[in-house]
């Protein structure tokens, strides 16, 4: 008996719009109009930034749990993290605690936000029973080199008089000792990663502060202020944990949140998407399969450069499968996307219209786009029967 197609539902979320998972349900919907007999296997993913925790979830069978933090600038607020369904493994964006979306444009202070509230959903996470940590790291509106997590987990920054600084980044130049004697102890037999797609350094012009201050409403007097305590930070650490952390690729990551996570965290910075990938389990569901369909809301020449849909793509091509990408639109240089492992992409706009229509449309508009996709899937395989029922030239009939 011939076996059933056998289609792989990859895609991120459309920003704004859908999550991977309701991208995957309109897919589905599509495909099953035509391919009624098809196997098709969701695999919600993305890029280590927003929607990471709900892909991730999603495509585990795991569940979502809320826990109260402290915010940016220090005041209560609720913040969310991912269990996964294997119930070792948490995955924690940090933009849920320590977002710059959580502050008013008016409010923003580079000099004092903190990562605070981070650490404690990490702490929120151990307490599940956890020993695997997937950060995510984007959106910070933070500076302060991920002291303010390290303190949640019992880390103490200390001036020269040996009293407590207080939070944010402007305070790390008065620092003169690390006290590391109450980290928790679960710390130790804990794996973090961190999903980090930026290789910039702690200081300097392409650092934390110079580069990502400014839209966190830093000027240039409080940049340079900031880089310098980050440079005293990174000093300090290497005295007194011997890390350097200063010229690492990433360290500049979230604030400096690069940084210290490797100095205090022994955590390994990758690619989100590399980490996305192995923990949604997307390669041990290509084995059998006959085709991907991956997707996000924009899909250009820049897509090859580590977006969702390429790595999607990069894996696939190492099992052989085709890769097809849908998009909300498309942008300039996406016709040089065959060359980078797509056998097609292909746009679900039906007409052009205001934006707000696009986005209410989304799922009519991939629906169709997959039901379409499905007939030309069909017409391949009759095409294909026909071709083999008929004789060879010479072959008796």
């Amino acid at each position: 008996m011939t076996r059933p197609t056998t289609i792989v539902l990859a895609p991120d979320s459309f920003k704004e719009c859908l999550t991977a998972k309701q991208v995957c349900d309109a897919l589905d919907a599509g495909l099953r109009s035509v391919l009624p007999q098809a196997h098709i296997i969701h695999v919600p993913m993305a890029d280590g930034g927003e929607g990471t925790v709900q892909a991730l979830v999603d495509a585990t069978g795991g569940r979502v749990l809320r826990a109260p933090v402290s915010g940016p600038m220090g005041g209560p607020i609720t913040a969310s993290f991912g269990l996964l369904g294997d119930g070792a493994t948490a995955v924690i964006e940090m933009a849920e605690a320590s977002g710059l979306g959580l502050v008013p444009a008016g409010r923003r202070d580079p000099r004092r936000a903190s990562s605070r509230g981070t650490g404690e959903l990490v702490l929120a996470a151990l307490d599940e029973g956890v020993r695997n940590i997937v950060l995510g790291l984007g959106g910070s509106a933070t500076n302060d080199g991920g002291a303010g997590l390290a303190t949640a987990l019992g880390v103490r920054f200390l001036d020269d008089a040996g009293r407590e600084l207080p939070d944010g980044g402007a305070a790390l130049a008065r620092l003169a000792h690390i006290d590391v004697s109450g980290m928790d102890s679960r710390v130790a037999e804990t794996t973090f990663q961190v999903a980090c797609d930026v290789s910039n350094p702690l200081c300097g012009p392409d650092g934390a502060s110079a580069v990502f201050g400014p839209q966190k409403g830093a000027d240039h007097r409080c940049v340079a202020e900031l880089d310098a305590a980050l440079a005293h930070y990174a000093r300090i650490i290497s005295e007194d944990l011997g890390k350097d952390v200063a010229s690492r690729p990433g360290a500049g990551a979230a604030g400096g949140l690069g940084a210290g996570m490797v100095a205090f965290f022994d955590a390994t910075l990758r690619r989100g998407i590399d980490i996305v990938i192995e923990h949604s389990g997307l390669e041990g569901r290509l084995t059998h399969a006959d085709l991907v369909i991956t997707g996000e809301g924009r899909i250009d020449g820049q897509t090859r450069f580590g977006k969702t849909p390429k790595g999607v793509a990069d894996v696939a091509g190492e099992y052989g499968v085709p890769v097809i990408a849908v998009a909300g639109s498309l942008g300039e240089g996406v016709e040089t996307l065959q060359e980078a492992g797509f056998a097609a992409v292909l746009p679900i706009l039906a007409s052009v219209g205001p934006l707000e229509e696009a986005l209410d449309k989304a799922p009519v508009n991939l629906e169709r786009t997959a039901r379409n996709l499905a007939v030309l899937i069909q017409l391949g395989a009759d095409f294909r029967g026909r071709q083999d029922a008929v004789p060879a030239p010479g072959e008796d009939v």
